[in-house]
């Protein structure tokens, strides 16, 4: 991960220099005035050729101004009193790759608050990452070389302190990017499990259920996706004791997140087409994303008691696959005809979301799944959708979406929906039919969490991006790690 360093505001005087620029001909004046003095004014002249006004998102790349800086970049901020947080990350984020190839940048951060220098250079971080472990014949002068940002700040102990908590959720991005770009031949259900157990190290508690546990408790949905695959499944819960000791009797019940983790989805007997079959190895990112978020609950020590309950299992096509037509009775009891085995995700769930409603009681629940094409019909990759039983709940988790950047959008259930899912012959089927597919979806996971609070958030357009974003390379987006850590801090900590 790239390193980060802070001091006090110094003119840089060699190497390469990303420099904030506000919005407005003051401005201009204010942030090259340092610069002017040590080229001979060439900043200045090479941004007015350049027409740069400091509009929010522009940048200029000025190349070895002076004898001894390689290269300037020169971002604009808009009006610094209308800057946020988010827009200081997605500067930072901007400025990156123009940047790649000079080991170490200097941030000309002064005109800047604490929080958006800090944040600014949370958004180069999360852009700087890269997957990259098997490229073997990648050459050395291909690679970035950025290994170092130093933030020159007014304050630099206001800004370490505003810095202290954003390495430990970039680490948890980074770690859900990294599941979830991994192969499926790599990262298959006993290999997740185990990459999870090794978190124990940050403090958490990990607990890994095997094939036979889950037989004994009685996971018959879960199991039933599975039972295809040579690869055994894997439940795991997670937990992070951070509330602490002084906790009064009846407030110790956790808040819990579920994901979904299918490692890989052929669609099962209900075969997918091969044409874009190769993405599937992603069907575990809302997993992912739990992970990722418990570690970074976790690395920055949340003040907050939480659970992380991932169901890990591979969806393929065999002699002992699940079939069309197959009843199966899940873990709460309930009894569900099998339509399509491609509509795996939501069985995996039902099984865990019951699971964790009653071993830990919790607050509320939030599960994350890759679930349904319809979502990415609705609402494209550009917001996510959600569900929720719990309007104060559907409120945070809204205003924790603008805030940290991963927007979230809430979609209907009703009565309605639910008579999709009548079954002949069982307590209910699983799909509901093409007309409103999300939907039925989440009213199918609703019948398992035995009126907890609760919310579904459908993924499936967000956990992967074919084109870079301010601080979102190409790939895996780690989509919801900060969305839920910014719920978490803004709303259930303390």
């Amino acid at each position: 991960m790239l390193d980060v360093t802070i001091a006090r505001a110094t003119l840089p005087i060699s190497g390469a220099v990303l420099l904030p620029v506000e919005e407005g001909e003051a401005a201009k004046a204010a942030a090259w005035t340092g610069f002017d003095a040590a080229t001979g004014a060439a900043v200045a002249r090479a941004l007015e050729a350049a027409e740069f006004k400091g509009k929010k998102g522009a940048t200029v790349t000025i190349l070895a101004p002076g004898p001894t800086l390689s290269r300037v970049v020169a971002v604009g901020i808009g009006k610094l009193a209308e800057l946020t947080l988010l827009g200081a990350e997605e500067a930072g984020g901007s400025a990156v790759g123009a940047l790649a190839r000079e080991p170490t940048v200097s941030v000309a951060a002064e005109v800047l608050s604490a929080a958006q220098a800090a944040h600014l250079a949370l958004g180069a971080v999360l852009r700087s990452y890269r997957f990259d472990r098997y490229r073997t014949t990648e050459k050395a002068d291909e690679k970035p070389r950025l290994a170092e940002l130093k933030l020159l700040v007014a304050d630099p102990g206001a800004t370490e302190e505003a810095w202290a908590p954003l390495p430990a959720v970039a680490d948890g991005v980074f770690l859900t990017r990294d599941l979830v770009s991994e192969p499926p031949n790599v990262l298959f259900p006993a290999e997740f499990a185990e990459r999870i157990e090794k978190l124990e190290k940050l403090g958490l508690k990990v607990d890994v259920f095997g094939q036979k546990d889950m037989e004994k408790l009685g996971f018959g949905a879960l199991l039933g996706v599975s039972q295809g695959s040579v690869q055994e499944p894997r439940m795991v819960v997670m937990q992070w004791h951070g509330a602490g000791k002084g906790k009064k009797k009846g407030k110790a019940n956790p808040i819990a997140f579920i994901g979904k983790g299918v490692t890989f989805d052929t669609g099962g007997i209900s075969i997918k087409p091969a044409a874009g079959m190769e993405d599937m190895k992603w069907d575990m990112a809302g997993a992912g994303t739990v992970v990722g978020l418990m570690a970074a609950l976790a690395g920055r020590k949340a003040k907050v008691d939480a659970v992380g309950l991932v169901g890990l299992v591979e969806n393929m096509p065999s002699g002992s696959a699940q079939r069309p037509g197959d009843v199966v009775k899940t873990y709460s009891g309930q009894t569900v005809e099998i339509i399509n085995t491609d509509a795996e995700g939501r069985m995996v769930l039902a099984d865990v979301l019951w699971y964790c409603q009653e071993k830990f009681e919790p607050r509320f629940m939030v599960d994350l799944a890759t679930l349904t094409g319809a979502m990415v019909i609705t609402l494209g990759h550009e917001i996510g959708g959600f569900f929720s039983n719990d309007d104060t709940l559907a409120g945070q988790l809204h205003a924790a979406g603008e805030a940290s950047g991963e927007k979230l959008w809430r979609m209907p259930l009703g009565e309605a929906y639910d008579k999709h899912l009548k079954s002949d012959i069982a307590d209910m089927k699983h799909v509901g039919g093409r007309p409103a597919g999300a939907i039925t979806a989440a009213q199918f996971l609703q019948r398992f969490v035995n009126g907890k609070p609760w919310a579904h958030l459908d993924i499936a357009g967000m956990a992967w991006s074919s084109k870079d974003a301010a601080t979102v390379p190409k790939g895996a987006t780690a989509y919801g790690v900060r969305l839920l850590d910014k719920l978490v801090a803004d709303n259930f900590e303390g």
